[in-house]
């Protein structure tokens, strides 16, 4: 494969796995190069702007991660949506051109047929069947003052405390002294 080079890649086109879509749903295609503000931004104005009740996040391969990490994000943001979550195997064709091609001139491509994992996430202001496969209730709403055991309420942080000045010397001198184990001497000071 040294002498190749990937020319082309293309997905095979699915049809999102779940029925009863309307016909003007949102898809987000995330891919392995998204920029998750740039997908929450376009999702939230979605949600929140144009009144949409459901909202489709799909990805494939390496994307699959970042997929989950929006989804996530979304369910934090705006609270109480139902979640289904389908899990499947997607045909990714790339085509390969052969970088020192034969004397006789005829350029030699190699196409690959990969099965990667691909994840298409539901998520839904309305309620949903939860006797389906892959169904997630949304996450209890937790009242102010109340023990969310360990997690931050509403993603707030607690202000860090003030520094000690004894804790922050003003110069830091570093020593290393002959060792078997080191190679010299090194005597430094950093301000």
């Amino acid at each position: 494969m040294e002498n190749f080079r990937k020319v082309r890649t293309s997905e095979e086109e699915m049809p999102l796995p779940f029925s009863d879509l309307p016909p003007d749903v949102v898809e987000m295609k995330v891919k392995e190069g998204s920029k998750i503000r740039n997908l929450m931004n376009f999702a939230m104005a979605q949600m929140e702007l144009k009144g949409r009740r459901q909202i489709v996040f799909s990805g494939c391969g390496r994307a699959v991660t970042k997929t989950i990490t929006c989804v996530e994000i979304m369910k934090r943001k705006l609270g109480g949506l139902h979640q289904v979550t389908k899990v499947r195997y997607k045909t990714v064709l790339e085509v390969w051109e052969n970088q020192d091609p034969p004397p006789d001139g005829s350029a030699q491509n190699l196409t690959v047929h990969k099965n990667v994992p691909s994840i298409c996430i539901l998520l839904s202001r309305d309620p949903l069947d939860p006797n389906q496969t892959g169904y997630q209730p949304p996450e209890p709403r937790h009242e102010a003052g109340e023990d969310t055991s360990g997690s931050c309420a509403k993603g707030l942080k607690r202000p860090l405390p003030p520094p000690h000045k004894e804790l922050l010397p003003k110069k830091l001198q570093v020593q290393v002294s002959d060792s078997p184990r080191g190679s010299g001497t090194t005597a430094g000071q950093l301000d």
